[in-house]
């Protein structure tokens, strides 16, 4: 995928070319791809922060739930905005930046 916002500055930038596998686990700290259910044709990039059991948001994350931030919150649209996530929308985990070459790194 390619980074087009600037919500994960500084960590990703416009144009970053990214690989993402789907995701057999979830950490903290990852950085997930996820899709909204009212924005189907749009994928997201954010940080995850907090999973099942984890407080976030003024309450505990139920089963399933996880909450998402971006690292550059002034320009986030993330879970402050939409609230906790179903697990199921998230579809990758970021596990390597190959473009541009000299800011490549795995995640």
């Amino acid at each position: 995928m390619v980074v087009e916002g600037e919500s994960m500055l500084p960590t990703l930038v416009p144009r970053d070319f990214l690989v993402a596998t789907k995701p057999r686990s979830l950490r903290r700290g990852a950085l997930v791809v996820l899709t909204l259910p009212d924005h189907l044709d749009y994928d997201m990039v954010k940080r995850l922060v907090a999973v099942p059991g984890d407080e976030a948001g003024g309450r505990t994350l139920g089963s399933g739930e996880c909450w998402v931030l971006g690292d550059h919150p002034d320009v986030s649209t993330d879970s402050r905005q939409f609230g906790a996530i179903p697990r199921d929308v998230i579809s990758g985990i970021v596990r390597f930046r190959y473009w541009p070459p000299w800011r490549a790194r795995w995640f």
